[in-house]
């Protein structure tokens, strides 16, 4: 069973990050989904080599796999189902690759709805939406994955509570453990709302099993970690590498500046899972998993 409280786990880093450095063009709508179908093997590899690289946690290459994006590429309900569950089964694979006596586990993303937009609402909440509205939009795929064979379900980058207030109320319904993590600005959540009021959406649901934030700059995430520590949850980190995103050209600029001094720091707050999303790859992941994990800091080593 996953257990988030037991110790430190470390996550992968970011997959369509991987991808892209692999050679992959992941600029349309469906960003790494598209591999879903077009190279499913690569998804696999990828996930493999977080594994490798010490990876306690694999996130499944869903997060912008929606019905209507595949329907955009000429799919039909019953295909997008099967590659909704493709990704679950590509994650699976991959840590049956790595099988050893370590404990490793699945995480099927659930990215927002803005995502499916491919528009950049994900970074501004605020849809438009009711929580009616997104709950049942979200609904068929939380249910796919559900049941589709991973340990528990990753609500990520959610930018507002409304949305947040969706996914727990699905979550909650379907009886599975997940975990909740908004994309910040600061101590607020994309849409602007105050963390505290995010956090406590989920602060009494037994399904999520963690609660924090991702897809964030490194430098925000002490100041969260505290603040998600006072819900009595364990806490998940994974910010992005801390480039800056160049919307005019479509790039990456500026130097990374996440850290694992930084990562200690959350460790020693409370965070519990800790990895990376854009821009950290399997290299960061491995030192993290050395200086975290398999050699803790000392406040942290087994007494």
């Amino acid at each position: 069973m996953f257990d988030p409280a037991a110790g430190v786990l470390i996550s992968d880093g970011g997959l369509a990050s991987e991808l892209e450095a692999r050679g992959h063009d992941l600029s349309g709508a469906l960003w790494s989904a598209r591999l879903l179908v077009d190279d499913p093997a690569a998804i696999r590899s990828v996930h493999e080599a977080y594994f490798r690289a010490g990876a306690d946690i694999a996130t499944t290459a869903t997060y912008q796999a929606s019905l209507e994006g595949f329907a955009a590429r000429g799919l039909t309900r019953a295909q997008t189902v099967r590659l909704w569950r493709r990704g679950v089964a590509l994650a699976r694979a991959a840590r049956d690759a790595c099988a050893d006596d370590r404990r490793r586990w699945v995480a099927a993303s659930v990215g927002p709805y803005g995502a499916a937009l491919a528009d950049g609402s994900e970074y501004r909440g605020r849809y438009g939406r009711t929580v009616a509205e997104l709950r049942a939009w979200h609904r068929p795929r939380m249910e796919v994955l559900a049941e589709a064979g991973a340990d528990l379900l990753a609500l990520e980058t959610v930018p507002d509570i409304d949305e947040a207030e969706a996914l727990v109320d699905v979550v909650n319904d379907l009886g599975v453990p997940a975990w909740l993590s908004y994309t910040i600005d600061g101590t607020r959540t994309r849409a602007g709302q105050p963390l505290t009021d995010a956090f406590a959406v989920a602060a009494c649901s037994d399904a999520i099993v963690a609660i924090g934030v991702n897809c964030c700059a490194p430098a925000d995430v002490a100041a969260a970690v505290e603040l998600a520590a006072g819900t009595g949850k364990p806490v998940v980190a994974y910010p992005n590498s801390g480039e800056a995103w160049d919307a005019v050209h479509h790039r990456w600029s500026g130097p990374a500046r996440f850290t694992t001094g930084q990562a200690r720091d959350w460790l020693a707050r409370g965070a519990r899972i800790i990895g990376g999303c854009c821009r950290v790859g399997p290299a960061l992941i491995a030192r993290l998993a050395t200086e975290l994990r398999d050699h803790p800091p000392a406040a942290e080593a087994p007494v």
